[in-house]
């Protein structure tokens, strides 16, 4: 099965990534975007056909590795 996970910073975390491509795309004459946030989009395919498990195995591997949980949150998606 398709599995994708979102990983972004928490609010209140200084996105400094986001920060310097507002300030590319200002200079590029897209004045009116702001507050822009910069995080990592994760797909891969997963063995089994049980949704729920899954979404489990995401989660750990989210806690384990895939995101730093003291300044980013995540999302997982199972299709």
């Amino acid at each position: 099965m398709k599995a994708k996970v979102h990983v972004y910073l928490k609010p209140g975390v200084l996105d400094v990534q986001g920060k310097a491509v507002e300030g590319a795309l200002h200079d590029l004459g897209w004045g009116g975007v702001s507050n822009v946030r910069v995080g990592k989009l994760l797909e891969f395919d997963l063995d089994g056909a049980d949704q729920e498990a899954a979404r489990g195995e995401l989660k750990a591997m989210c806690e384990k590795l895939l995101a730093n949980t003291v300044i980013e949150s995540y999302k997982v998606e199972v299709a």
